[in-house]
């Protein structure tokens, strides 16, 4: 059977390696999308064992399963904007803290913690430029008349998101003074900010003197960055081989023939394919020319170099030949000792897994 392993001692060594560089400021670990598809309740529980106890989440469920299987005591922010009444009432049931990015919302919080006799913990969220929600720089003295007329509001922390922090510094740097300022007036006012907090993984990695009063982690910790870093990834599948076959001098394998045997080819066919996350990745934005030409320049470039994907079966690097299918795969396994059953090594970033099992070891 198909199995994603992740591999627990590489997680911990990526928490200890991310820790270290943290320097004493508290990691909020990002499980959203069910723990980056690792399963948000076992990388929860393995990054526990750490001595991470603050979790950022997207989605009430999640929130759900962290109270319910344990998680009483640890920091729970939902990091998206809410705006139903139910959702809302839910994420106060569960103690999670609420991100507030407008005074509808805010109003709305504070007059659902008033009806409960309670106060809601928020942190605020500010749109330097990643422009999806949050309160505007310039609405800095809308934020201070929340604090004083949202009684019910427990102001704890305030936050943004870089949206170039990959690859844009100048932008990132402009982005953080303007973050700071914000931060600055609020302060200037005489209010507490609580945590302040505006680093991704990628800021985190580059820029040390924007870590504040905490970082937010997610892909730092399963080790998969477009930078070089000194993290591995956390997790691989295993897949059986369902047929080892010799294909003859001439024959094709995939849809579209684009590979064809040159001599007589020992294959192994693997149940493994695009479906499943194989030779899946985010797409850029076409809608960019910057991405329209980087495309352009790729595919240029493939088709002047070919790359071939490789899985690995006895110990070597075996490459991936014709086209990869919905749930199937062709191996090259020439002068490999492999037969039907034996298991193969897959890269697949988690975030697109499939269909395949998660198991910690």
């Amino acid at each position: 059977m198909n199995t994603y392993v992740v591999k627990r001692d590489i997680l911990e060594q990526n928490v200890r390696q991310l820790k270290k560089q943290a320097k004493g400021v508290p990691i909020w670990a990002v499980v959203k999308g069910d723990g980056y598809g690792l399963g948000v309740l076992s990388l929860a529980e393995t990054l526990s064992e750490e001595g991470i106890n603050r979790f950022c989440i997207t989605d009430i469920r999640e929130a759900e399963i962290l109270r319910e299987n344990g998680f009483d005591d640890a920091q729970l922010l939902m990091l998206r904007a809410v705006s139903d009444r139910r959702e809302l009432n839910r994420l106060l049931d569960l103690r999670v803290i609420v991100t507030v990015g407008s005074r509808e919302t805010a109003q709305l919080l504070d007059r659902i913690a008033a009806e409960r006799a309670d106060v809601a913990q928020v942190h605020l969220k500010i749109d330097t430029g990643m422009g999806r929600f949050g309160f505007l720089p310039e609405q800095t003295e809308e934020i201070i008349g929340l604090y004083k007329t949202c009684k019910n509001l427990a102001f704890c922390g305030i936050f943004t998101h870089f949206n170039c922090a990959i690859n844009d510094e100048k932008l990132t740097r402009e982005e953080f003074a303007v973050f700071q300022g914000v931060v600055n007036r609020i302060r200037a006012a005489g209010l507490e900010t609580g945590t302040v907090h505006c680093c991704n993984s990628a800021a985190f990695l580059k820029y040390p003197e924007m870590h504040l009063d905490g970082v937010r982690l997610g892909s730092a910790i399963l080790g998969r960055m477009p930078f070089r870093t000194k993290l591995h990834p956390v997790g691989y599948a295993e897949i059986p081989i369902d047929e080892v076959r010799v294909l003859p001098k001439g024959h094709t394998t995939g849809y579209c023939a684009l590979w064809r045997a040159k001599q007589n080819t020992k294959v192994a066919i693997l149940p493994v394919g695009w479906y499943h996350g194989f030779r899946v990745s985010c797409q850029l934005d076409m809608s960019r020319r910057l991405d329209c030409l980087r495309t352009a320049f790729s595919a240029i470039k493939q088709f002047l170099r070919p790359s071939r994907s490789t899985v690995e079966i006895g110990g070597r690097a075996c490459p991936v030949i014709g086209a990869v299918g919905m749930l199937h795969c062709a191996v090259d396994v020439s002068g490999v000792d492999c037969k039907i059953g034996d298991l193969a090594t897959v890269q697949i970033n988690p975030l697109h897994v499939k269909g395949i099992p998660v198991v910690f070891r």
